[in-house]
């Protein structure tokens, strides 16, 4: 869709795409998605809840449908102008092809023009600036700058392959010289058979304390960036380079973990509590007060040039007005069909959908299709009456960060504060955790400012 010159196949692959599950044949979904929410609902009341939303709420930090309900209805109406623009900008682009009603179909050809009019680089240029073992080291010595970590490369433990690297990670005493174990960690960076794709972190063995011993956690970050060759080494694409921030902020919230159960330790925290360390790290990455130190040619030793560090900053951003109306459709979606069940039984599937999904929907819907029958996310899993969970998660690292920038990206007072709330895992409530870190709550407005300035 992204290339599709043909418009008319555009609207072909969309109507296909839309039509799955909702064409009234053998796997149409309809009934299902009714059947399923009513056992949910009957779930639910059977614990003593009024619905299904409020009985997974009750364990997340948002607490309650009606609090999820503000957040991203604050958002819609605060992010909505934005996203106008935006779509006004790709309808004056497609009126230069004759087109007079951008729709839905168009939207990534279009977006893709402006992209490259915009922003015109592309991930084989950035990609020699971002050898793996210096990008590694960035973000280890980012990890000792905050927290005092230390790495060690240990070739006397066993691993489970031997492209698999572990780490002995340790913590700066108070007293000089004097160094405390905090973790073990393996790094399994690279795709190979009966490997599955993705990026993921793992924790083998979570800390816990015991008899007087404090039993440190074992962790692993697993990748699937490309091998070195035998003459280049691993090179990663900045998206790459942002993912190994992400498990890495993972990683640490596992590593630093310091309380008395397993159960509670690490990222053993509420749902939309989890993702906050990981997308706060990635924050790092387009610091170029924190670029410069590591984004070096791995041939010539020249820096990023600055203009390449402009368009990245620029690029991040780009269509976010779109992506985020596109996220609380879903999760306004989710929410209404956890709280609103009822509605279902004189309704169909695609009329709810569109009632719910209108406030957000940014081109003409199409009869034919509906998202719903083929969207397992919101009906299977932890993100039932859980979707608006990766906006909330964006929020906390937006405004987590934004106060890092307030104080220095470096400072080691909000750095110390931060490696409280990591420490902490689920022994406490996240709010309070983040309140205690913050010193308020998280304000939308923090991610307004970082997505649109």
């Amino acid at each position: 869709m992204t290339y599709a010159e043909n418009r008319e196949l555009r609207k072909e692959i969309a109507l296909a795409s839309g039509k799955k599950s909702f064409d009234g044949g053998e796997f149409d979904n309809q009934e299902l998605i009714k059947e399923l929410l009513q056992l949910k609902q009957q779930k639910a009341e059977l614990l003593g809840y009024q619905n299904y939303a409020d009985y997974v709420l009750e364990e997340r930090m948002a607490k309650s449908p009606v609090k999820v309900f503000d957040f991203l209805n604050e958002l819609l109406t605060k992010a909505k102008p934005y996203a106008d623009q935006e779509i006004e900008e790709l309808r004056s682009l497609a009126k230069a092809d004759g087109i007079e009603e951008l729709q839905g179909y168009d939207h990534t050809f279009y977006a893709e023009k402006l992209r490259k009019q915009k922003y015109d680089f592309n991930d084989e240029e950035l990609k020699p600036y971002f050898p793996l073992d210096q990008v590694q080291d960035a973000v280890f010595g980012l990890a000792g700058k905050l927290f005092g970590l230390h790495f060690k490369e240990r070739n006397d433990i066993e691993k489970y392959h031997e492209e698999v690297k572990v780490y002995e990670v340790s913590e700066a005493g108070s007293v000089q010289a004097e160094e405390k174990f905090k973790a073990l960690l393996y790094v399994d960076y690279f795709p190979r058979k009966g490997k599955r794709a993705g990026a993921w972190m793992t924790s083998y063995k979570n800390q816990y304390k015991k008899d007087g011993e404090n039993s440190r956690p074992h962790i692993s970050i697993v990748c699937n960036f490309s091998k070195p060759t035998k003459d280049t080494p691993s090179l990663l694409t900045f998206q790459e380079v942002t993912t190994l921030f992400h498990e890495f902020g993972h990683a640490l919230h596992g590593m630093m973990a310091d309380t008395q159960y397993p159960s509670l330790s690490g990222t053993s925290v509420k749902w939309d509590f989890v993702e906050l360390p990981s997308q706060f790290l990635e924050n790092f990455c387009y610091e170029p007060e924190f670029l410069k130190t590591f984004a070096k040619h791995y041939k010539t030793g020249e820096i990023l040039p600055d203009e390449k560090i402009e368009k990245i900053e620029q690029s991040k951003n780009f269509m976010e007005g779109y992506q985020t109306m596109r996220q609380l459709g879903f999760g306004l979606l989710d929410m209404s069909y956890h709280t609103k069940v009822a509605e279902l039984e004189g309704e169909s599937v695609k009329a709810f959908e569109d009632k719910y999904t209108k406030a957000t929907t940014l081109y003409p819907t199409n009869p034919e299709t509906a998202m719903s029958p083929s969207f397992s996310h919101i009906f299977q899993g932890g993100y039932s009456a859980g979707y608006y969970s990766y906006k909330w998660a964006e929020v906390l690292d937006a405004d987590a960060f934004q106060y890092f920038k307030e104080t220095g990206i470096f400072n080691p007072e909000t750095a110390a504060k931060y490696k409280v709330l990591l420490s902490s895992g689920g022994t406490k409530d996240p709010m309070e955790l983040y309140k205690s870190f913050r010193g308020s709550e998280p304000k939308v407005e923090s991610l307004l400012k970082r997505a649109f300035g």
